[in-house]
């Protein structure tokens, strides 16, 4: 009786889906797990039920349980609850604090229907909402090519051998039929929250919609540093972007941004700029990639090197619209570095943090502690129940490529160890054991190289080109 209840109710509800989808999208990252599989197994039964009317709509909307993981773009709450959707809404609000609150016996059951990736995809989400600055309308702002991107490192880098070396397609005047575009996506309030977006395509195409891959570049640099990935990829009839980090290219201002921004994250706890809150950006970044009539919402990968490389592993992890991921030296273990010692390559790299965490908690050198509470800050969850041996397995059954090198200090091999074999078991339990592949290159240090670049190209091909 209860269930049939439930879906009578959703019945109604779904009528007022342009709306209610919205207000599903923001409530459920501060929704408990229980009262999300509920809500899904009713919302699920209800759509099934007007799966036709739904089919004949402008509507499009996903055939499964992503719906409720998936961001699409916020709107004005005085647009969502327009007074032909107040009523149902009012009612879906009561029917989700009940089942917050106990609900039917029978319905608890449901919870099951959650998975482990579902629910640490929920618990991430809730984390990034948390620091999050006001909503801001979701807006393009067109800008003009950088001619002088800010390094923040000296001396200022020239040339990189392995993104030269990225496979090209043989057209004569590349640079020419290329097609640019510059423009500033707003994903929040806040300097910080105008994200730069850099895109190149080939201007004469005949693909209606042509697969994509977004390029995320390593600390310190921005995104014309990756110009050479961009033009290489656009040559093989892919749309490329590439965007500047938090803190990093367009969003730094001088030498030490990003230094000042990580030292500020420890001391204030407000945001969380190594790695999560670009994360942010990088959802945000699918709501309008897959809007985008020239771009298969369905063949988007991501790709990043070092910093980028997390990046790259983490949006994969989060959002699932990015349907291909390969990571270049950026998966590590975080809490197994703590615990095997060997966290000081890492920490070297953004030591200025952890150097004021070690001053603010009386210690006389940083030490794994410093480490862990450093950690605990800036990224909430990072070396505990969002690291690699959790959240890598929750990319199956998508197409994963870990590449990393086997003397790569900053991401140990005995690290990975665990997140592989987890991984290779998702990816078993999926049926889609072919998605999965690790590329440890012997003798390789924390680089970046030509094979890897020559290896995630072949594996954005492989199954974006399909």
């Amino acid at each position: 009786m209860c269930t049939i209840f439930i879906t009578q109710l959703m019945e109604k509800l779904v009528k007022n889906l342009p709306s209610l989808h919205h207000c599903v999208i923001q409530v459920l990252p501060f929704a408990s797990s229980h009262s999300i599989a509920s809500l899904q197994f009713a919302y699920i039964t209800s759509l099934s039920i007007h799966y036709k009317s739904l089919a004949s709509s402008k509507l499009k909307y996903p055939t499964n349980f992503s719906i409720f993981r998936t961001h699409f773009p916020s709107k004005n709450m005085t647009n969502i609850i327009s007074s032909s959707s107040i009523s149902p809404l009012i009612c879906f609000f009561v029917f989700f604090f009940w089942l917050g609150h106990g609900g039917p016996q029978g319905i608890q059951h449901s919870a099951a229907a959650i998975n482990g990736a579902d629910k640490i995809r929920s618990q991430f989400l809730h984390l990034l909402h948390t620091r999050r600055s006001p909503q801001v309308p979701w807006t393009v702002e067109p800008s003009k090519p950088v001619r002088h991107p800010l390094f923040q490192q000296v001396p200022t880098p020239t040339f990189s051998e392995a993104m030269e070396s990225c496979p090209k397609a043989d057209i004569k005047n590349l640079k020419e039929r290329l097609k640019e575009e510059n423009f500033y996506l707003h994903t929040e309030a806040g300097e910080q929250g105008r994200l730069p977006v850099l895109i190149l395509s080939l201007k004469d195409s005949k693909q209606k919609r042509r697969p994509a891959v977004v390029f995320l570049h390593s600390t310190n640099k921005n995104k014309e540093w990756v110009r050479p990935l961009l033009e290489a990829y656009a040559s093989r009839e892919y749309i490329a972007i590439a965007i500047d980090s938090r803190y990093h290219g367009e969003r730094a201002h001088n030498l030490t941004t990003y230094r000042d921004a990580l030292v500020s994250s420890w001391i204030k706890g407000d945001t969380m700029p190594f790695l999560f809150d670009t994360v942010w950006d990088l959802i945000k970044l699918a709501d309008y990639l897959t809007q985008r009539k020239d771009i298969d919402p369905k063949r988007i990968g991501i790709t990043g090197e070092s910093l980028g490389g997390m990046h790259a592993w983490f949006a994969a992890f989060v959002d699932t619209r990015y349907a291909v991921a390969a990571p270049i030296i950026g998966v590590q273990g975080f809490r197994w570095a703590i615990d095997n010692d060997k966290w000081q390559a890492r920490v070297d790299s953004i030591k200025a943090v952890f150097e004021e965490a070690r001053v603010d908690l009386g210690k006389s050198a940083i030490d794994k502690e410093v480490v862990k509470k450093a950690w605990d800050r800036i990224a909430p969850g990072l070396a505990s129940i969002f690291d690699s041996p959790y959240s890598i397995p929750a990319i199956a059954p998508r197409p994963l490529l870990i590449l990393n090198g086997a003397d790569d200090p900053r991401c140990p091999l005995d690290g990975i160890k665990t997140p592989t074999k987890r991984a290779r078991k998702a990816y078993a339990k999926a049926h889609s054991s072919k998605n999965f592949k690790l590329i440890v290159q012997p003798g390789i240090g924390h680089e970046m190289t030509s094979l890897m670049v020559k290896e995630a190209s072949d594996w954005m091909d492989r199954f974006l080109k399909q």
